[in-house]
């Protein structure tokens, strides 16, 4: 099974930026100790501060993956284009936010990007990632 991680802009800065809500720790520290759990999990790690390459990106694995999780940050209020993007590929996306979008500012309250998702996880940190990839390895009993 291959899934692939997607996060937007100022997610690079996780570890060093407002780490009353993002945490102390690097995405990429975070990715290495989560990695060993999912053995038989291809985990792909992309992440862009740039609206085109995002967009590009989910062009490129939205029709060979098994699931995209992403984290869109500021664009997931803003990005009509990655909503389309996420609209037009076969992939299924699951959206997460480390932090509880609906307790933040109003303007982040909307997702523009969760009406074409297959759900959304928020609120529980860096865990939002891993539960965002166990929706995809649990039988859909729907």
């Amino acid at each position: 099974m291959k899934i692939n991680i997607v996060n937007g802009p100022n997610l690079n800065l996780l570890g060093r930026r407002e780490k009353g809500i993002y945490g102390d720790s690097s995405f990429e520290d975070w990715l290495n100790k989560i990695r060993p759990h999912f053995p038989h999990v291809e985990l792909d790690y992309f992440q862009s501060n740039v609206e085109g390459e995002i967009v590009s990106h989910l062009h490129q694995i939205g029709f060979s993956s098994d699931g995209i999780v992403m984290n869109a940050g500021a664009y997931t209020h803003t990005s009509v284009a990655i909503r389309d993007a996420i609209a037009g590929v076969s992939t299924p996306v699951v959206e997460v936010h480390i932090s509880n979008i609906l307790t933040r500012e109003s303007f982040r309250h909307e997702s523009i990007i969760g009406p074409v998702c297959k759900g959304s996880i928020m609120g529980f940190g860096l865990d939002s990632y891993r539960l965002g990839i166990e929706s995809f390895l649990k039988p859909d009993l729907g």
